[in-house]
């Protein structure tokens, strides 16, 4: 008994001790934390409630320097909904969004495959293409648009020694959006390559060997065990690229500026003519299309966290 009484006496004591050293603890903690937070507020945060500000308010040049632009509601949304660009610049932003997807990802994964089998300059290879993705962009976009030139580009060159006519690749309505596509496609392929390539080597070998010993064919291993294997990632993949392509503006601002007569204006680009384009800016109108991108994106990735929560 006598034996057990400092033992109890010395409890509230190590309390006391550890107390301060878990508070040391916290505040370390917090210490780490607050730079990603600060960094959290300044550069997403407050953006994004400026944005919605801007959407709400009507802005001229004065208000938008002093500070003075009076409410307006959903005024903005409105005149955005009933002008005659929208339904051309949604009906261009799902075009330019979903074919650049598809055939980022099918040619990434058939890549990726490729680059499975083991063979000499295999890790050459992969490094040469990443370099549309390592390229800045204004470099990849004025690349793509000599290269489309009408005149004195190198793809109308080789169709005309191919025996086939010209293409107005940038200055025809019809070519315009189609040639925007293609450079977006070009430069988001090694981002698919490099993610599903990882993605395929955190699949056991042994699967693959089992599946073979059972007399499962190639397409049969491919589409029954590594297809299925690969959703995971193939979802981030897809999700990451559609944020992306949405806020897509440097290609098609570079190459066709949205033109001809707005026949490659998307979201994005429309967004940056309205506040910035005209020598009257509308910066609500302006801020409400940048907003719409913004809930296209938000509907996607929650869609994305929903069905990753039921899997």
């Amino acid at each position: 008994m006598s034996a057990r009484i400092p033992m109890a006496l010395d409890r509230p004591a190590a309390r006391a001790h550890r107390a301060p050293r878990r508070r040391s603890g916290q505040w370390a903690a917090w210490a780490f934390l607050a730079p990603v937070v600060l960094y959290l507020l300044l550069f997403y945060a407050y953006p994004l409630f400026r944005n919605v500000e801007l959407s709400l308010r009507s802005y001229t040049v004065r208000s938008f320097v002093q500070g003075d632009a009076p409410f307006a509601g959903f005024a903005n949304y409105a005149k955005v909904f009933a002008d005659a660009t929208f339904w051309p610049a949604l009906w261009h932003t799902v075009v330019f969004t979903v074919v650049s997807l598809v055939f980022q990802f099918t040619i990434g994964l058939a890549l990726a495959l490729f680059f499975m089998k083991n063979f000499r300059l295999s890790a050459t290879l992969r490094a040469l293409f990443l370099v549309p993705w390592l390229l800045p962009l204004i470099v990849s976009a004025s690349t793509w648009s000599w290269m489309l030139n009408s005149d004195s580009g190198v793809v109308n060159a080789a169709l005309t020694w191919l025996g086939l006519g010209p293409v107005n690749w940038l200055t025809s309505p019809d070519w315009a959006l189609w040639s925007v596509t293609i450079a977006n496609i070009w430069i988001g392929i090694p981002f698919n390559l490099v993610v599903l390539y990882s993605g395929l080597q955190a699949i056991s070998p042994d699967i693959h060997e089992a599946a073979a010993l059972d007399g499962a064919g190639a397409w049969q291993r491919f589409s029954k065990v590594t297809f299925p294997l690969l959703r995971p990632v193939s979802a981030i993949t897809l999700l990451l690229g559609l944020v992306y392509t949405l806020k897509v503006f440097d290609i098609i601002w570079i190459m066709t500026k949205g033109g001809p007569s707005g026949a490659s204006t998307t979201f994005a680009t429309w967004s940056y003519r309205l506040g910035f384009g005209n020598l009257v800016p509308s910066f609500g109108p302006g801020a409400a299309v940048g907003n719409l991108l913004i809930v296209m994106a938000l509907v996607f990735g929650l869609v994305y966290v929903r069905r990753r929560s039921l899997a």
